[in-house]
């Protein structure tokens, strides 16, 4: 049984693609996941980046990976991670005064501190479920300031909740509560006044998000606003320049509560042809822009948020509109790079026809099978492949929808033929900054 420290992983818990693992794999994921959880430290080094053993191994598991695979998937990126750090005797307690407990936000040294304190808690409430409703949705001061920072980090606290909620690990929940604590809250102020416009506007139908990236990118002083040597291209270039503006257009997110299952699916839709579209560049070899795609791999969390009957509607609708206003502002901070369906589906697969020696983990509603092998990555790859498949099947009932961007089989083919393109393809694994044609100089050409 899992527990708030304990991992334990099941051959039928396999996630949203909803596959049956074997045994061998089911206990070489436990294993694995322990491990990571008891040895390793949040970020990998000092500048922040994170560790993705948990993502990694449970994107693997859940689309099929050997027992050999997914340990070998461990070992590749073990060697680079920070160790754990031993929390600070009886800190945990101090904790529990928000007061006191605020001191510690957004500082890596108290990361094993807040993990400790989290796991404490949901045992001490009796369920992940019961502590997330005390420590996020629960609409004080301390909840509020939780659910801000589960969208900083480029959403990679986000992304570490999404794998406990959908694995029902206590233990990986608890890691992404200590996650969120040590991240700063750059996003609060934007996210909170984009959602007070909102409440202030007259009630109107919510236009097609890609019709709000198409409107950012058209606002001038919003498109020049980030600059290629930002270090921060959101907190140091869109809302330092262009504020008001990002504001006033991620205010017009508004998602009805009867909207809410339909808009899910557009948001998870638009932000995979946001991702490809931005992926393919004039005369270059295709690239997955890095911060986009992660807008992708976080998406399948709104999913499984949905499926908890004992989360507010209002407060799904709330983090679904977050979700979309940081997706308009990333695209804008990117350099809002040109997107169209078209683009996509005029791509030109580099094997066309699937050969074995490149095949992709059968998705839900794919129309051919193919799986990777071979390939090493800390995550993203297989992270990526993951959710387009989750997207794929949750578009699959709206393709009368004029929202959908991405629909029919062969577009969706098309794709998985990106994708993997992308990551073959010499050159820099992923493209950062990709509406900036300084971004590309790096990347081979066709």
């Amino acid at each position: 049984m899992a527990t708030a420290y304990k991992i334990n992983i099941a051959p039928d818990n396999t996630g949203l693609w909803g596959m049956q693992q074997s045994d061998h794999a089911a206990r070489t994921a436990t294993e694995l996941l322990q491990k990571d959880l008891d040895k390793h430290h949040v970020f990998f080094n000092q500048e922040g980046f994170h560790d993705h053993i948990s993502h990694h191994i449970l994107a693997l598991y859940g689309t099929g990976a050997s027992a050999e695979d997914i340990r070998k998937a461990f070992v590749e990126n073990e060697s680079y991670q920070r160790p754990a750090m031993k929390p600070r005797k009886n800190l945990f307690e101090e904790l529990q005064d928000w007061d006191k407990a605020k001191q510690r936000l957004g500082k890596e040294q108290y990361y094993s501190d807040w993990l400790l304190f989290f796991e404490h808690e949901i045992q001490r409430l009796g369920g992940w479920q019961k502590t997330l409703a005390e420590y996020m949705f629960k609409e004080d001061e301390r909840s509020q300031d939780m659910l801000i920072r589960m969208y900083a980090g480029f959403l990679h606290p986000l992304i570490q909740l999404m794998y406990g909620v959908e694995w029902d690990q206590p233990a990986i929940v608890a890691m992404a509560l200590a996650q969120a604590c040590v991240h700063r809250d750059d996003m609060g102020s934007f996210l909170l006044a984009a959602e007070e416009t909102a409440r202030k506007s007259a009630r109107m139908p919510m236009p097609r998000i890609a019709d709000l990236l198409e409107a950012a990118a058209g606002n001038e002083k919003l498109r020049a606003s980030p600059h290629l040597d930002d270090g921060n291209k959101i907190r140091d270039g869109v809302l330092a320049r262009a504020r008001d503006e990002a504001v006033e257009c991620a205010g017009r997110v508004r998602v009805a509560p009867d909207e809410l299952a339909e808009k899910t699916a557009e948001m998870f839709n638009t932000a995979i042809y946001e991702a490809s579209a931005a992926a393919l560049h004039p005369g270059k070899d295709p690239k997955y822009e890095f911060f986009l795609m992660h807008h992708v791999t976080s998406a399948p969390i709104f999913v499984t948020l949905n499926k908890q009957d004992w989360i507010a509607t209002e407060h799904k609708v709330r983090m679904l509109e977050w979700k979309i206003r940081m997706d308009i502002v990333q695209y804008v901070a990117r350099g809002s790079p040109k997107l169209s369906a078209e683009k996509i589906a005029k791509y030109v697969p580099k094997d066309e026809g699937l050969s074995p020696h490149r095949r992709l983990p059968v998705t839900p509603l794919q129309t051919k099978q193919i799986q990777i092998t071979g390939l090493s990555d800390d995550g993203h790859v297989i992270k990526l492949w993951r959710a387009v498949g989750v997207g794929r099947k949750l578009s699959k009932p709206y393709e009368d929808r004029d929202w959908l961007q991405v629909k029919g089989d062969k577009l969706w083919d098309q794709i998985a033929h990106l994708i993997v393109d992308s990551v073959e393809a010499p050159g820099p694994r992923w493209v950062r900054n990709a509406g900036f044609e300084e971004a590309w100089k790096d990347t081979p050409k066709i």
